[in-house]
């Protein structure tokens, strides 16, 4: 049917719900960090900001996932990236689910083209998944935020 990629892992993750509040409380800069022209920095914070508060609707329902694989790379989903999934999310056309397929867990876009259900991958080198009538596909879950470390890089400078 399509080109096999183990895009997840296959254990079933644990939720983020603990038996007392979780909270990751960390400084909070009042402005944006421009990404062009440098601005003066103001040299005070605004507060707080609890993570966990800002990034998890229901712990839950929520839970992590590391992804594995290539095909999700234009969707801004790199090998080894953690992914915060939330199962309580209704999983509409232009969200990034994890679903499984005919048993085997993977993270694509959902879409409705023509009528059909289809997974699209996100790197062209990897097909998308239409899904016939005798294809078994439930959502496990919504994507809600990547989580990734930068790339370290030295004298590298992107091509123009």
């Amino acid at each position: 049917m399509f080109e096999k990629e183990v895009d997840m892992q296959a254990s079933q993750p644990e939720p983020l719900a603990l038996s007392e509040p979780l909270t990751l409380i960390l400084p909070f800069a009042p402005e944006g960090v421009a990404c062009g022209f440098p601005s003066p920095a103001e040299g005070y914070w605004a507060g707080d900001l609890d993570l966990i508060e800002h990034m998890v609707r229901d712990p839950a329902c929520t839970f992590i996932w590391r992804a594995a694989g290539h095909s999700m790379t234009g969707a801004g989903i790199d090998d080894g990236d953690l992914l915060l999934v939330d199962r309580g999310i209704d999983p509409v056309p232009g969200k990034l689910v994890i679903a499984v397929v005919d048993g085997e867990y993977t993270v694509k876009r959902l879409d409705i083209i023509q009528g059909r259900t289809v997974l699209l991958a996100e790197n062209l080198d990897y097909p998308d998944v239409v899904l016939h009538e005798h294809t078994d596909m439930t959502v496990w879950g919504v994507v809600i935020w990547i989580l990734k470390q930068p790339v370290t890089r030295r004298g590298v400078r992107p091509r123009r």
